[in-house]
């Protein structure tokens, strides 16, 4: 019926902010096409939890299949771009990272995916990236370039409902105390998400939770059963992530596909 393509950053950035959106469009009979930027090379492990000889981008590329697959994804693809690691971090400098790729060479890469798919929707991030992190940043931009270079004509940044984080956490807070479940600190840290007045359109992905769950079990070695994500009670879990945010100047709504 149309394409959906979805832009990140990181391995398992795709379960997390857009996996409802994507199941949810795959069960609405539309293909659904996933790129990475980076194989998240930066990402950290217990000791011991790769196998010997096994690098983490390997595994973290596997898991990513694995979750696409989950999602409703019929084609998944990497830029192969080095993960930058957090703000302020060496890598952040180093050659092959995605912070310091020149975004037009790097919009070149996506454009050409987008004019295969003949792409009808792109998703990438706000323009913080969501929380500041570098290769969330650089997928705005490179993104944001790479519709225009495409023609895409809808592209949706994903964002972070910072007013609902802070109402679900203050709801869950001494069941999440009583759990041991830690929250984030959102409330201090200002760079996280965006204000409720300048999101454009929420999606109700309640219905497919068992399944963007299931995704982020998919990428084990950076989501365990400890985390946020997957300790939190299910009925937390569905008040903080039964709807995926998104901001497109003069859209409203519910529906990614609305108009096509």
């Amino acid at each position: 019926m149309a394409t959906l393509v979805t832009f990140h950053a990181h391995p398992d950035d795709e379960c997390i902010t857009c996996g409802g959106v994507m199941r949810k469009a795959y069960e609405d009979g539309h293909r659904v096409v996933l790129v990475v930027a980076t194989r998240g090379e930066e990402g950290e492990v217990p000791d011991g939890f790769l196998a010997e000889g096994e690098q983490l981008w390997q595994r973290r590329v596997a898991e990513t299949h694995a979750a696409a697959e989950i999602l409703g994804a019929h084609r998944v693809e990497f830029l192969g771009y080095n993960d930058s690691g957090m703000m302020g971090e060496a890598s952040n400098d180093a050659p092959g990272s995605f912070w310091t790729t020149s975004v037009e060479e790097a919009a070149a890469k996506l454009a050409d995916i987008l004019w295969e798919e003949s792409a009808d929707v792109l998703t990438i991030y706000d323009d913080n990236g969501g929380y500041g992190h570098p290769d969330h940043i650089q997928v705005h931009r490179v993104g944001t370039r790479a519709a225009e270079l495409a023609g895409t004509p809808k592209v949706y940044e994903s964002t972070i409902n910072r007013d609902h984080a802070l109402r679900t956490m203050a709801v869950f807070a001494e069941q999440a105390e009583a759990a041991g479940v830690e929250l984030p600190d959102i409330e201090s840290n200002t760079d996280f998400g965006k204000p409720e007045s300048v999101i454009t359109t929420g999606v109700d992905v309640t219905a497919f939770l068992d399944v963007k769950r299931a995704a982020m079990r998919a990428h084990a070695s950076q989501i365990s059963e400890q985390s946020f994500f997957l300790s939190m009670p299910d009925d937390a879990f569905r008040l903080m992530f039964g709807t995926e945010w998104f901001i497109r100047p003069g859209d409203s709504g519910d529906d990614l596909f609305a108009g096509l």
